[in-house]
C-alpha cells in the first residue's frame, strides 16, 4: 500500500527533528539540554504548555514517569513557541548539510507533500491536528519539513487507535516489537519502562495468546498485529488520493537515503537501513 511507503520517505525527514546535531544544538541553546527535554519539548510544543498526562496518553510507548520527568517542568526553561522555533531552526539547519543540491525538484517535493498533509483528517488524532493547525512556512526546505512533520503524527495517531482497538497497552506494544523484530533492550530503555513493569507486559501478552511460555511470537499474535499494521496503512491512505505518488517517490527517494544517515540504527522509530 502506497502509505507504507512514502512513510519510509517522509519519516527520515522528520526524524532528524531528534537525532541529528543541528537540532539537539538548537533545543540546547533554547534552553532544553539533554536530549529528553528537546524531544518532549519539540513534540508536545504544538499543544502548548501541556501536562505528561495527555502527552503520555498521545505519545503512547512511553512511561509515565519518563514524561514526567520533562513535563510539564521543561516549559519553565523553554516556552512552547521557543521550542517550536528551536525545532524549525534544527530541523532547517540539519535538512540544509545533508540534502544534496540535486536531488530532485525540492519546491516540487514540496508541493506534493503539502497537498498530502492539507489532507489529513484530524479527528481523533491530536498530535496531527496540533501540527496541522501551526502556520505553513514559505520556504521549499520549510514546507518539506512541516508537512512530513504533519504525516508522520497522523499515521502515529493512527497507528495508536489501531493498537488499542487490538488491546494493546503501551508497554505492551513495545514488548510485542521487541519478540517479533527489535531489541528488548533498546525499546525499553528509550521508553522508561522498569523490568518488572516489561515482565508484566509480557505475562499479559502471554494472557492474550500474543506470545508463548518461551516468549516467542504465535501464529495468532503474528496474525493479530498484521491486522493492526493492514489497519494503520488503510486509514492513513486517503491521504495520498490525488496525489500523484508515483513522482513524490522519486522526488523523496534521495532525499530520505540522505536524511536517514542522521539516524541511529537500530532505532524504536521501526525504521530499516533498507527503507
Amino acid at each position: 500500500m502506497i502509505a507504507r511507503r512514502m512513510w519510509t520517505l517522509f519519516e527520515p525527514l522528520h526524524a532528524v527533528t531528534y537525532f541529528a546535531p543541528e537540532c539537539r544544538a538548537a533545543f540546547e541553546e533554547a534552553g532544553l539540554r539533554g536530549f529528553w527535554r528537546g524531544y518532549f519539548g519539540g513534540r508536545s510544543a504544538p499543544l502548548g504548555a501541556v501536562g505528561a498526562a495527555p502527552v503520555a496518553a498521545m505519545f503512547f510507548g512511553f512511561a509515565p514517569r519518563m514524561v514526567e520527568r520533562a513535563l510539564p517542568g521543561l516549559w519553565e526553561l523553554a516556552a512552547p513557541e521557543v521550542a517550536l522555533r528551536a525545532r524549525a531552526e534544527g530541523a532547517r539547519a540539519a535538512l540544509l548539510r545533508l540534502l544534496p543540491e540535486a536531488a530532485g525538484d525540492l519546491a516540487e517535493a514540496a508541493g506534493l507533500l503539502r497537498q498530502a498533509a492539507e489532507a489529513v483528517d484530524t479527528a481523533g488524532r491530536p498530535l496531527a491536528a496540533a501540527n496541522a493547525a501551526l502556520p505553513w512556512p514559505t520556504d521549499p526546505l520549510d514546507v518539506v519539513w512541516h508537512a512530513a512533520t504533519v504525516l508522520r503524527e497522523h499515521r502515529g495517531d493512527g497507528h495508536v487507535a489501531a493498537l488499542v482497538v487490538a488491546g494493546l497497552d503501551g508497554c505492551e506494544s513495545l514488548a510485542w516489537r521487541a519478540a517479533l523484530d527489535n531489541d528488548r533492550r533498546l525499546l525499553q530503555q528509550a521508553r522508561g519502562w522498569a523490568d518488572d513493569e516489561w515482565t508484566l507486559a509480557e505475562g499479559r501478552l502471554v494472557e492474550k495468546g500474543w506470545l508463548d511460555a518461551a516468549g516467542r511470537p504465535t501464529e495468532f499474535g503474528e496474525a493479530a498485529f498484521a491486522q493492526v499494521e493492514a489497519r494503520t496503512d488503510v486509514i492513513a491512505d486517503d491521504v495520498w488520493r490525488g496525489v500523484d505518488t508515483g513522482r513524490l517517490v522519486e522526488l523523496l527517494a534521495p532525499l530520505a537515503a540522505v536524511a536517514a544517515e542522521a539516524l541511529p540504527f537500530p532505532n524504536p522509530i521501526g525504521l530499516t537501513k533498507q527503507a
